[in-house]
């Protein structure tokens, strides 16, 4: 086969679609291997804060239950008359922190929804990647046309 300079062209269309898989191969294997290094960032800082965290939370439940009982037990004195007044100064509490956790849980499934985490660079990489790709498509065929 000929080219049009009359320079015999001596690639088969197997072996340029070999190649051309060779290089997709290579080139998500890179992508892979960023995204996983991205990954691994984020588990190793996980690791390290992850008991610093269960700890916290730990301590601040212990005081949350010792503030509620706290408020409990205010309450149940504002209802001292009453043969009732423990078991109204609970379902208070009760209320109100199932009031408050509901709008903690709203705001924080919208912020989950507005700021979903993925791997930023790796995302950036990809479209401009996608954008390269999309230009080299172009050029190739504004030179075969």
């Amino acid at each position: 086969m000929h080219d049009i300079r009359g320079e015999e062209n001596s690639r088969t269309l197997g072996a340029i679609l070999s190649e051309i898989a060779d290089e997709m191969k290579e080139f998500l294997n890179t992508r892979i291997q960023m995204l996983k290094s991205e990954l691994h960032e984020t588990l190793a800082a996980l690791s390290v804060a992850l008991p610093l965290v269960l700890l916290a939370l730990l301590l601040v439940g212990v005081a949350f239950l010792v503030f509620t009982a706290a408020v409990v037990t205010i309450i149940a004195a504002a209802f001292s008359g009453s043969q009732y007044a423990w078991f109204y100064s609970f379902i208070i509490v009760g209320a109100l922190w199932t009031g408050f956790g509901g709008v903690a849980a709203f705001f924080a499934y919208n912020e989950f929804r507005a700021k979903a985490k993925f791997p930023k660079h790796t995302v950036q990489v990809l479209k401009a990647d996608k954008v390269w790709i999309e230009s080299e498509a172009r050029t190739k065929n504004g030179r075969a046309a």
